[in-house]
């Protein structure tokens, strides 16, 4: 779809508008973008330039607040966050079928497969790990 978007736009005339996907309503900075809440809006090319699909766009969070009929580029969303900063998780340490959970504290933000790290709050150890679901976060013990 977005490949469609930027065939149309070099195709467009000069002065000539095309049809681009622009949010109907504000989305609060972290707040889930949906299909939804686009609709679409003739635009100069130049303003449409790296425009997102509605398909393309959803699903994804919003990296700063956004207004009303903005048009959304990739800069503007980045994938939901599962594991976020100072807030609480649980820690898995796995070694085989060995699975030792435990309390800790974000240290920094991350989706689901990315690396972040965390303290364990027994220990005010920093450990390194993967977020594999929401609050949750993987630690591989060698």
């Amino acid at each position: 779809m977005h490949i469609l978007l930027a065939l149309s736009l070099l195709a467009a005339a000069p002065g000539e508008e095309v049809q681009v996907a622009v949010l109907h309503q504000p989305v609060a900075r972290g707040e889930r973008i949906e299909a939804r809440d686009f609709t679409t809006e003739a635009r100069p090319p130049a303003a449409a330039r790296g425009a997102l699909s509605a398909e393309n766009a959803a699903g994804m969070e919003a990296t700063r607040n956004l207004q009303a009929g903005t048009i959304v580029r990739q800069s503007d969303v980045m994938r939901p966050q599962l594991v976020r900063r100072g807030e609480p998780v649980t820690i898995r340490i796995v070694s085989g079928a060995l699975v030792i959970t435990a309390s800790g504290r974000a240290l920094g933000g991350a989706a689901d497969g990315e690396s972040v790290r965390v303290v364990v709050n027994a220990t005010n150890r920093t450990l390194d790990g993967v977020a594999e679901g929401a609050g949750t976060v993987r630690i591989s013990a060698p």
